[in-house]
């Protein structure tokens, strides 16, 4: 063997042993198929002329965790808030392409916004509470969508504190303000406000890039609980993160959707070289 291609195996084998450390062992199965429930075809949205989401093509699949990579500004965030229609809040903002939900065009003409909001729930990067009490931010959605008998209130905000891994934390004080709770737990309480409505996808846009390690774990392990009973797809700067919640990655560099696959793929053999240079640090 020459000593170029020794040098070359050498720096195979550490490329991949770089990408296999972000793999717990337990994530190193490749995820298996499943059913799309959000489809989108030559996908593109722009802000007045600027294109920052160019033709994107990717099937989401029901009640897997995806999660959303690459550099700052390339897309990531807008891609996600695409999905239920957040973008529209910019005038500039248009699409071209189809993006579907459940077979549906988002943005068709005939699409109920405040409907597919409350099936395609949102948890932002910075924790968000009403200034309310807990039971009452717990408590808006379904009292917007005419669920007002306080026992079965009582009951969806137990259940959604419960699913979000708060209940315990909070069950003593629900009629203080949410403002009074830590970071990490304002953080849990919106994404069970989100889950009262009881949507059918979860969008997190950097959900724990505003909170200590500790809180952060128990975004993600609250992730790990959830996943399977929703379709979640989360944006986050951080591959470890990536690597340790998703059952699907999905890669994105100057708008362009470089490379979308079962996590362990895309970080052990990724396809395309930009996808092996990003995740070894090669640029950020």
């Amino acid at each position: 063997m020459t000593d170029d291609a020794s040098q070359n195996l050498q720096s195979s084998s550490v490329k991949r042993a770089t990408r296999e450390m972000y793999l717990p062992p337990e994530r190193k199965i490749v995820a298996g198929g499943g059913t799309p429930h959000i489809v989108a075809k030559e996908f593109s949205i722009y802000y007045g002329e600027f294109e920052a989401v160019k033709k994107v093509s990717a099937d989401i699949l029901s009640k897997y965790v995806t999660a959303i990579i690459g550099p700052s500004g390339c897309g990531k965030s807008t891609f996600l808030r695409s999905i239920n229609r957040m973008n529209d809040l910019i005038p500039s903002c248009h699409t071209t392409g189809a993006l579907l939900f459940d077979g549906e065009d988002v943005y068709g003409k005939f699409t109920d916004e405040v409907l597919l909001r409350k099936k395609v729930g949102m948890v932002f990067q910075k924790p968000n509470p009403f200034p309310k009490s807990i039971f009452d931010n717990i408590a808006y959605g379904p009292r917007l969508h005419g669920v007002n008998d306080k026992k079965k209130l009582m009951e969806i905000v137990e259940r959604s504190l419960r699913k979000a891994a708060l209940w315990d934390e909070v069950c003593d004080r629900l009629d203080k303000n949410a403002l009074g709770l830590s970071g990490g737990q304002q953080q849990r309480l919106c994404v069970a406000r989100t889950l009262a409505v009881e949507p059918e996808v979860l969008l997190l846009d950097e959900p724990t890039s505003a909170l200590d390690p500790k809180a952060t774990a128990k975004i993600e392990d609250l992730i790990q609980e959830l996943r399977g009973s929703y379709t979640i797809m989360i944006v986050t700067h951080n591959m470890q993160q990536a690597s340790r919640v998703s059952d699907y990655t999905m890669f994105f560099y100057e708008g362009v959707l470089v490379e979308h696959a079962p996590t362990a793929q895309l970080f052990i053999n990724p396809k395309d070289s930009m996808t092996e240079d990003y995740i070894t640090g090669r640029f950020s």
